[in-house]
């Protein structure tokens, strides 16, 4: 199993910095209040949630309770490590995936099919109408263009902007989520710009490019569109999303979200809302958009302890482009790791060329300059965790 060519530093804990307590203690508990005041749910789940929201953050990490669910052996395992420990001495990481996982065996999720997230994603949508039909006619004026560079990247762009639509960070129509709909904005908040590159490794037609997906709402309308775009152009023959086994970090999206969205637009009163559902759902019949899943894309493990399978299906794509920030912190290992860290020599273990699209929402993060460092240091203190500035940043171990 490879893993980063440099030695990893310890992954951040809940009291490694003021961001990652905060995280843990406000944070976390105002999502579950949030999941308790919009959904009906049983008594026993509601029992269940109050006790972990009670537990935040001086309770024992312990193991989950005994429930019908495809990976229940591999979590209990992978808690045994952390057991008796508190929310705030446990792997911040850890916490995160344990705390979205202790929510799905509450509501019995994979016997009752219940979404605690779903009033959420489903504001995500329905606060997001206009940005979605801007978005959409600027696709449907690209795709008739043909491929080209440009349009390209103004696709990237949409998709990696998209990120900042993070329902675990702020409420759907949260007046302070912020939000680059200016394209200046985008370009100037960019602290690494790839683009150019990834463009060369698309400059032929390729057979496949898989991604690694993040939020369902206003982020996978503009994920779908660049889908959309690498397909109808022809420049990708297929398209594979890495998607969540369960409903997590509030909005991230799973296969019924996709579908969901998807016959959102395809009865979307809008007639270029609709042209664009058509066309996805023929991608998914004719095999040419796939959606598959893994207990993986859930666990609280680094990327580079990928399973052999998921390893060798991403071995067979292209380019992979990972979006996020939990999936960049993934790549990591949720490590504070020096900002200049050369990024490729953390990811070195991929087995593709790989592209991160992600706004910056937590303090990990490698591949910049001493200079840009230092310069962002003095123009915004928050500039790690606020979502206001973004990575386009690609690594090509293949090129070495």
């Amino acid at each position: 199993m490879k893993a980063p060519r440099l030695p990893v530093p310890t992954p951040l804990h809940g009291t490694d910095t003021a961001f990652t307590q905060d995280s843990i203690t406000r944070r976390l508990t105002k999502i579950l209040q949030r999941t308790l005041a919009e959904n009906d749910l049983p008594d026993t789940a509601v029992a269940q949630l109050t006790a972990l929201l009670n537990s935040i953050p001086h309770g024992r990490i312990g193991y989950l309770p005994d429930h019908l669910a495809p990976e229940l052996d591999i979590w209990q395992a992978d808690i045994q490590p952390y057991l008796g420990q508190t929310w705030l001495e446990a792997p911040w990481f850890f916490v995160e995936t344990y705390f979205y996982r202790r929510i799905a065996a509450a509501v019995d999720h994979f016997r009752s099919g219940i979404d605690p997230f779903a009033h959420q994603k489903r504001q995500g949508l329905a606060a997001t109408v206009t940005q979605t039909q801007a978005l959409l006619r600027q696709a449907d004026r690209l795709i008739t263009n043909g491929w080209q560079p440009n349009g390209f990247r103004q696709m990237l762009l949409a998709a990696l902007w998209g990120n900042q639509a993070d329902m675990s960070m702020w409420a759907a129509g949260d007046d302070a989520m912020p939000n680059h709909a200016k394209v200046d904005d985008q370009t100037t908040h960019l602290l690494v710009d790839d683009t150019t590159a990834v463009a060369q490794l698309l400059q032929s037609p390729v057979r496949r490019v898989d991604f690694i997906m993040d939020n369902a709402g206003f982020e996978l309308i503009g994920d779908l569109c660049l889908t959309d775009y690498l397909l109808a152009t022809r420049q990708v023959g297929t398209v594979f999303y890495h998607l969540k086994l369960f409903p997590t970090f509030v909005s991230d999206a799973t296969a019924f979200d996709v579908e969901s969205t998807v016959a959102y637009l395809n009865h979307h009163e809008d007639p270029i809302l609709r042209e664009a559902g058509q066309r996805l759902i023929s991608y998914l019949v004719n095999g040419r958009l796939h959606l598959v899943t893994d207990p993986f894309w859930t666990s609280p493990h680094p990327l580079w302890q990928l399973p052999p399978t998921i390893n060798q299906q991403l071995a067979n794509a292209n380019l992979l482009i990972s979006k996020g920030d939990a999936n960049y912190r993934r790549a990591l290992g949720d490590a504070p790791w020096p900002h200049t860290t050369p990024f490729a020599d953390i990811v070195s273990y991929l087995p593709t060329p790989a592209l991160f699209l992600r706004t910056c929402k937590s303090e990990v993060l490698a591949g910049l300059s001493t200079a840009q460092a230092a310069k962002m240091a003095q123009l915004d203190e928050d500039w790690l965790i606020n979502g206001r500035w973004g990575v386009n940043q690609l690594a090509n171990n293949n090129s070495d």
